[in-house]
């Protein structure tokens, strides 16, 4: 009981802000420049490669110049990968099934990888949900030109972390990410919570298939969620805040979708294009203002975001883009904080602790 009320206390709390507007300018920066130069030639519909490339600019927020280059580089390999075989998946008309395996299988293969390198965010959960999102719209232009602008995107989004080098120019000699040596039982450890992410975003992918829906992909994405938490408590957290999160989100969809007087479609009648381009521009700023400081408020901003950009490449109906996301994100984020509950690292044995404590080698 004491749990759920410290919970519920968290999901109006917000703790003190630590230049998080900096991070949140390079973010928006990012994603609305190659954005804009979409919007120009008027190829809106490609704008959801070029945000998943933007999303690079989200790593190594709080690192060195040198550090947050290197640390940005292997997420947009992260993310890059998976824009690739989201678009190889889509241009080749493989879903439901096929795009469950895959992308519970990249899961697993994206938490060995955030685990070693120490991404934060932590987890491969943008890699996912670029998979996912890119599998599920129609390819309006070749494979390669899609990798091509997502890569650019990336490319741009490194070069505005660096910047602001050239004004401070200071550059710290044998600076070195702080990623804690190799032993056999982290990597042990990266093992099981790799396959916690194979177990969850398949299980969800699963039954997303199953009940018919038209998103399977959203429940994946929504179950690799709780998993990113260090242990069990802060993996119930966040399960929590991406559901209320997203609920929230989706309200803001509705009023811009929706037709009535309170959606600005309403007042700006065939300029649709351009009103989704600019909203999804708009709310990458807040997103990227609370993401470290409470997961819910960022996922009430990153959900019209994601569902924006997916009305701009493939649009749909309304109602039915609303409601799928509501009920797969529930079921999935359900099924990630089950699996991050029931599959736990065994306990250790007092010979074990021993050694741990005393810098001693694990017993094998």
């Amino acid at each position: 009981m004491r749990s759920i009320i410290a919970h519920a206390r968290a999901l109006h709390t917000v703790p003190p802000a630590s230049n998080d507007h900096l991070a949140a300018v390079r973010v928006a920066l990012s994603v609305a420049v190659p954005a804009l130069v979409l919007l120009a030639i008027g190829r809106a519909d490609l704008i959801i490669y070029a945000v998943f490339g933007a999303l690079t600019g989200m790593y190594g927020r709080a690192e060195s110049h040198q550090l947050r280059l290197k640390h940005q580089a292997q997420a947009a390999a992260v993310l890059l990968a998976g824009v690739s075989v989201g678009t190889f998946l889509s241009v080749s008309h493989i879903h439901s099934w096929g795009l469950v395996v895959i992308e519970g299988l990249l899961a697993g293969v994206g938490s060995l990888f955030s685990d070693k390198v120490r991404l934060k965010p932590n987890g491969p959960f943008f890699g996912i949900l670029a998979l996912g999102a890119c599998a599920s719209v129609p390819a309006h232009i070749p494979f390669l030109a899609a990798v091509l602008i997502c890569a650019a995107s990336a490319a741009f989004s490194m070069v505005v972390g660096f910047a602001g080098w050239l004004r401070y120019r200071v550059w710290e000699r044998g600076a070195v990410r702080d990623i804690p040596a190799s032993s056999a039982r982290l990597r042990q450890a990266a093992g099981l919570h790799a396959a916690r992410y194979v177990l969850a975003v398949g299980a969800a992918g699963a039954c997303g298939v199953l009940t018919g829906s038209g998103h399977p992909h959203w429940a994946m994405a929504a179950a690799a969620v709780p998993l990113a938490g260090a242990d069990v408590p802060s993996r119930l957290h966040r399960g929590i805040h991406r559901i209320v999160g997203t609920f929230l989100g989706l309200a803001i969809v509705a009023v811009v979708l929706f037709p009535g007087p309170l959606s600005p479609l309403h007042y700006f009648p065939g300029q649709t294009t351009l009103i989704l381009a600019l909203l999804v521009i708009g709310f990458q700023f807040p997103t990227e203002l609370f993401m470290a400081r409470h997961y819910g408020w960022a996922m009430v901003f990153f959900t019209p975001v994601i569902l924006l950009m997916t009305q701009l490449a493939a649009p749909a109906d309304p109602g039915v883009l609303v409601l799928e996301r509501g009920v797969e994100t529930f079921v999935g984020a359900v099924i990630g904080i089950a699996v991050a509950v029931l599959v736990q690292a065994p306990r250790l044995t007092s010979r074990t602790r021993i050694a741990s404590r005393r810098g001693g080698a694990d017993p094998t």
